[in-house]
């Protein structure tokens, strides 16, 4: 079997890491930013330079395509993001991006010639933080945004998407619009400890978790902290914190892929004695299973009218519900396949973050592949993976998507 060249795909890493780069030896590389550019056009030199075409959508989309035998066929996708958060690591979308960059070059170094194309992408703003939502550019190509919608989001100066587009001269002629993929492949860090902590080389990743999230109102009665007696207090925040445990016991009783999280909460009117009249909250649930998440949202309701016994009303209000996502079981039998035929480990996971690749199986058969990340730190920093562990992960790459790529 052949392997990429794991010396050039880590020198590939060091060298973009390089281009918002920060003291503490992280990237700050928001999306459509000037450091956007620079890395953009430097993905670009090195597919052009290595014979590959590049286009660029009116989201600013670039797909890098290797010609196969049968243009009229669809080619199979692998593809990440170059943007990063602010004081973010050096792997989280890039590796897959550049892992994608070193199979094309390793299948030139062999002289493979495949059935089909193969389109190496790089998606625009998958990380939300300069422009929210996250996965932007994915979900308009995927036809689940707008471009009206997403040309009009704005960072904390006021800058629309598409001004920032047409600053670093990324608004491609083409239209952001889905075209048939016969596969896609999406390399990733896990983002998390477990790979790491069971000493598994690859995670094969069957599904993306479904999020609901949820803020909550609990109003009590604002009373004096020194005379007004224990009993006949009507506590918001005591409430709540009740609530929290609720709330926790819940992702407890969804183990192990269910995820609850009290991220935000403000208290009314917050003084040193005054005994709390409100609470507003934030509630997020995540689970692969759609059937789970409607069982933990009914969970949060009883907890939350369960309250009452306390003397205060809660009330809860759904704000945001994305769906769970099943990956393409064609595309992880590749996956299993190379993994074995390489004698690697491998464990079935699903993801609990959302990444590109959860819009694209909305309108292709798509999964992902997950490698170790050093104590599971990501967004961060201190973000870490370890050479073997890169070229493990861009082997398997490599191996599923020639599978799909010989198939007629």
């Amino acid at each position: 079997m052949i392997r990429i060249n794991a010396d050039r795909l880590w020198s590939t890493l060091e060298t973009m890491a390089q281009i918002g780069g920060t003291p503490a030896g992280g990237v700050t590389r928001l999306a459509l930013s000037e450091e956007d550019r620079i890395a953009r056009n430097l993905l670009r030199e090195w597919a052009l330079e290595a014979g590959f075409s590049c286009e660029v959508d009116s989201m600013g989309n670039m797909f890098i395509r290797r010609a196969g035998k049968n243009p009229a066929l669809p080619p199979v996708m692998t593809g990440s993001h170059v943007d990063s958060q602010p004081l973010g690591g050096n792997y989280d979308g890039i590796y897959g991006v550049l892992a994608g960059l070193e199979l094309l070059r390793t299948l030139n170094d062999h002289q493979v010639e495949t059935e089909r194309d193969i389109v190496l992408v790089n998606w625009t703003n998958e990380e939300g933080a300069r422009f929210a939502p996250a996965m932007l550019a994915s979900g308009v190509w995927a036809g689940q945004l707008s471009e009206a919608f997403a040309y009009a989001r704005m960072d904390s100066k006021q800058i629309t998407v598409r001004d920032a587009l047409e600053a670093i001269g990324y608004r491609g002629p083409r239209p952001a619009r889905a075209f048939p993929i016969h596969a896609c492949y999406e390399l990733h860090i896990e983002q998390g400890p477990i790979l790491e902590d069971e000493a598994i080389d690859i995670g094969l990743v069957r599904a993306a978790m479904g999020q609901r999230w949820f803020t909550l109102t609990l109003n009590g009665f604002a009373a004096h902290a020194g005379t007004t007696p224990m009993h006949s207090r009507h506590d918001a925040l005591t409430a709540f914190a009740e609530l929290a445990l609720k709330v926790e016991e819940i992702g407890y009783q969804h183990a192990p892929d269910g995820r609850a999280t009290i991220g935000m909460a403000n208290v009314t009117p917050n003084s040193r004695n005054v005994v709390p009249s409100r609470v507003v909250c934030s509630v997020e649930f995540r689970h692969p299973l759609s059937e789970a998440l409607e069982a933990m949202e009914t969970a949060l309701h009883q907890a939350a009218a369960g309250l009452s016994a306390r003397g205060v009303s809660a009330s809860v209000e759904r704000i945001f519900d994305y769906a769970p996502v099943a990956f393409d079981e064609t595309c992880l039998v590749r996956t299993e396949q190379a993994v074995a035929a390489l004698g690697y480990s491998s464990k079935s996971m699903v993801s609990g973050a959302g990444h590109d690749t959860c819009y694209v199986s909305k309108i292709a058969p798509a999964s992902m592949i997950f490698i170790p990340c050093v104590k599971g730190i990501s967004h961060n920093e201190a973000e870490k993976i370890h050479p073997e562990w890169s070229e493990k992960g861009a082997n398997v790459l490599l191996h599923s998507v020639l599978s799909a790529a010989q198939e007629s």
